[in-house]
This record gives structure tokens, sequence and C-alpha cells, in this order.
């Protein structure tokens, strides 16, 4: 087992504040840009290639939920994680990934990636991950994983975060 290896399964060990952070990456993406492998490369989130086993109880972001994420989607973060999917928004809508029991999706915010700069709903997974980290008020977290790219910050002050 490598470091990286035994700090994220300390991490999943430990009754860290740090919620878990998962990606179901369907390798749809150039890896040069891919901000969820940027982010595995940190150590700050796991790829997935299904959702199985207690991951059935994580927050799945989804745009084809009915339910948008609140505040009161916290506890469930914290206890069982939460997974983004990244893939291309050329296919998300042809997907067939099945109903999610905890399927979010997140209210309508601006892109601030350079691919979909000023996008209404185009966001990079790690914009989405920090939009749901910062409604759920895990705020120190949304900022950790946005502090990683240059502009991170444009996407918080772009929707007033």
């Amino acid at each position: 087992m490598n470091e990286k290896q035994g700090t994220w399964i300390e991490r999943m060990n430990t009754n860290s504040v740090i919620p878990l952070l998962y990606c179901l990456h369907l390798n749809e993406c150039d890896p040069k840009k891919c901000t969820a492998l940027k982010l595995k490369r940190l150590n700050l989130l796991k790829i997935i290639s299904k959702i199985r086993g207690d991951l059935h109880n994580a927050i799945v972001l989804t745009p084809l939920s009915q339910n948008v994420i609140s505040l009161g989607d916290k506890s469930i973060i914290k206890n069982h994680g939460l997974i983004v999917i990244d893939c291309s928004w050329k296919h998300i809508f042809d997907l067939k990934l099945g109903s999610f029991n905890r399927g979010r999706k997140l209210p309508p915010l601006i892109a601030a990636n350079p691919v979909n700069y000023g996008k209404w709903e185009k966001l990079s997974s790690v914009e989405a991950l920090a939009a749901a980290l910062y409604i759920t008020g895990n705020t120190e977290d949304a900022e950790l994983i946005l502090s990683k790219f240059t502009w991170g910050i444009q996407f918080k002050n772009l929707n007033r975060f």
C-alpha cells in the first residue's frame, strides 16, 4: 500500500469531519482537464466504477434528480459520503444510470471553469462537489477543493457562496 492509499484508508476509518468524496468516472473527458482526476491525484477524492455496498447510502449529485440538495443532507454526507458523476455534458441525459435513493440536484449555478465559464449549470466535477459542500454547511471543505484550481475562487464569487 502506498502513502496515498494509506491516507485515504485512514480518512475512511476515522471520525474525520471531512466528508468522503467520490467520483463515478465514466472516462469521457480529457484527462488533462478533468477536475475529478486532479482531486484524485491530490488524494481528496476516490474514483469509483460502480455505486455499490455502503455507497448506496451516499448522496449522488445528478441533474436528473427531482430533489435539490439542502442543509438537511449534511449528516448523510458526513456519514456516507458525496458522489459526483463525471461524464460529458453532451451525454448526461442519455445515460442509463438508473435512479438513486439519495440522488440530489444542485440549484442553478454559474460555471467558472475554463471550459464552460459563465454558462449556467455546466459545472465541472469540482464545482459540483464544492457547491454541494457549501450548501450543506461544509464551507471549509468546499474552499479546500476549490483552492486547488486557479479559477476556484471565481466559482465562489460568481455564485455568492
